[in-house]
């Protein structure tokens, strides 16, 4: 329950916007919710992978009994080539979770959604609008103004941005920045560069939950990875450098898993296997980047808005998290302290910004790495992967 008139404008309502609003409310910090979506939950996407600290999250918000219940821990860690040989088996994910009490606890996106949105209090609840497409934001010391399509007015104290990779409060509070100062130096349009596509399926689960596997060669790659009770693949295919990220038609995401067919994803099965079983499919490219400027004024971005990894290393959604805590814990002594004027705000984003800033670099770089070496994009990539970090040669 809110126990100050601050009010936080959430824009986009999936996974860190859905976790904004949990924390937001344990926090007595009102807000709203705007989802452009007509649904809250739909069956779009791949995995998700939520990290032990995150887990620890989920249980301080009350969430993590029903997250358990319908999330698998990836226990398990295979590589494979194109002819099907095994060349890697790994038991990192074993020491995690000795170490940690939990492991990488892998879900499918819709289901996690679902069980964010449907164990928000019903007081929350009522504040998460659908069909809300941001057109316009207004900012000034006073608070901030949002407009959707509809015509609706939202007024309140910031705004935070939770709505992606293709986020408008990013663009919004871009044109803002450059309206007041043309020269001034600011984040591209199209910060992120995608130099990988991915394709991803779901299915039924066909072979033993808590597989982490990946299949590695040039320019190409795949991951297989069994939960509760869907499987999922997720193929990436290297494209020429481009900023302009975007989706791909049916046909498209077909000849690719036709070029992909014959990959190998486990001991049995290839990726036309587990194709035509599926559920949903889809394919986009994988942006890149970190930007220089993650709020402005009374606008903060958080997760994919503002930093976009390659999901090789499932560190997307986590970062996106941990994003959420700390610019929160931020704002909660702001509101606490009685004080939430536009330049102790902006010290608060600013500081939120440098706080995140190693952990979210470190991550970047590491999603990074995975990506090239599962597609081997030098002959040193190719070198690690095949033999320095498989336990062949370790051992």
């Amino acid at each position: 329950m809110a126990v100050t008139n601050f009010k936080v404008i959430v824009v986009g309502g999936g996974p860190v916007g859905l976790v904004a609003a949990h924390v937001l409310y344990k926090a007595g910090i009102d807000f709203i919710v705007l989802e452009r979506r007509q649904n809250v939950v739909l069956d779009l996407g791949a995995a998700l992978v939520l990290a032990p600290h995150n887990m620890r999250v989920m249980h301080q918000l009350g969430l993590y009994e029903k997250l358990v219940e319908i999330g698998e821990e990836l226990l398990n860690t295979k590589g494979f080539l194109l002819n099907g040989h095994q060349f890697k088996t790994g038991s990192e994910l074993q020491l995690l979770k000795q170490n940690h009490g939990v492991g990488l606890v892998a879900f499918h996106r819709a289901h996690l959604v679902q069980v964010l949105y449907d164990n928000l209090p019903e007081e929350a609840k009522s504040r998460y609008f659908l069909n809300k497409k941001v057109v316009a934001i207004d900012s000034n010391d006073e608070g901030v103004r949002v407009t959707s399509d509809d015509g609706s007015i939202y007024e309140g104290s910031i705004v935070l941005g939770a709505d992606g990779v293709h986020s408008i409060t990013r663009s919004l509070m871009r044109d803002l920045a450059l309206s007041e100062n043309p020269k001034r130096d600011w984040d591209p349009k199209e910060p992120f560069t995608s130099v990988y596509k991915c394709l991803w399926a779901s299915f039924p689960r066909p072979s033993e939950p808590g597989a982490n596997f990946e299949t590695t060669s040039k320019d190409q790659s795949a991951m297989y990875i069994t939960g509760r009770d869907r499987g999922w693949i997720l193929l990436y295919d290297k494209s020429e450098p481009t900023t302009n990220l975007r989706s791909y038609s049916e046909t498209e995401v077909e000849e690719v898993a036709a070029k992909l067919a014959d990959f190998p994803v486990n001991e049995t099965l290839k990726v036309k296997d587990v194709v035509k079983e599926r559920f949903t499919w889809g394919m986009s490219d994988l942006g890149e980047g970190i930007l220089k400027h993650w709020s402005y004024k009374r606008i903060v971005l958080t997760g994919d808005a503002c930093h976009k990894f390659t999901p090789n290393a499932g560190l997307g959604l986590n970062n996106g998290i941990q994003d959420v805590v700390v610019l929160c814990n931020g704002l909660h002594k702001a509101v606490i302290d009685g004080k939430t004027d536009t330049t102790t705000l902006a010290e608060v984003f600013e500081k939120y910004q440098s706080d995140r800033a190693e952990a979210v670099e470190k991550d970047y770089k590491q999603s990074a790495l995975v990506t090239r070496l599962q597609t081997w994009a030098s002959g040193l990539y190719y070198f690690l992967s095949r033999f320095v970090l498989s336990n062949n040669f370790c051992s």
